[in-house]
């Protein structure tokens, strides 16, 4: 079984059945998880911010770290080994967006993440099928890409699956 580990910012797609794609305590940022079932392909995003116009240098060296520049690549990603372009077919679910070190709701960096990310999936008439939001627990996701299994581990709850 090969792994394909993510950092934040980072991307990752697969169509290899033993691959595992997965990244680490997600805590405000989020992943963005694809499956294509018929395809048995899988793809993440780990975004840690909603706009790159915050930080347009950081969005030239690491588009997948802003949900409006690194949505369109990971579906590009998929769309280069198979997947429809527009996201049909593709099983999408969220994970993180939780508020750490923020509590009393300052910045809402987990909360505006996750309405950018829903917004630009609304803008392709995608949404997702399942979601393991917010809330103040750090999170770890990863997917089998040929189960299509995601399993979530935090500290704070243990292993489950979504």
């Amino acid at each position: 079984m090969s792994d394909i580990v993510l950092g934040i910012g980072d991307f990752g797609v697969s169509n290899d059945p033993n691959a595992t794609i997965k990244t680490f305590a997600l805590g405000s940022c989020v992943a963005v998880v694809l499956f294509n079932p018929a395809l048995h392909a899988a793809g993440m995003i780990h975004i840690a911010l909603p706009e790159m116009k915050v930080n347009p240098t950081r969005a030239k060296e690491r588009p997948g770290f802003f949900a409006d520049s690194g949505l369109p690549l990971l579906f590009g990603a998929m769309a280069r080994i198979g997947c429809d372009k527009k996201g049909k077919g593709l099983k999408i679910k969220l994970i993180g967006g939780a508020s750490i070190m923020d509590n009393n709701e300052i910045f809402n960096i987990g909360k505006r993440n996750l309405i950018a990310i829903k917004k630009l999936l609304w803008a392709q008439g995608l949404g997702a099928v399942a979601e393991e939001v917010g809330g103040t627990i750090s999170r770890t996701v990863s997917i089998h890409v040929g189960t299509g299994e995601v399993r979530i581990f935090s500290p704070a709850r243990g292993t489950w699956t979504l």
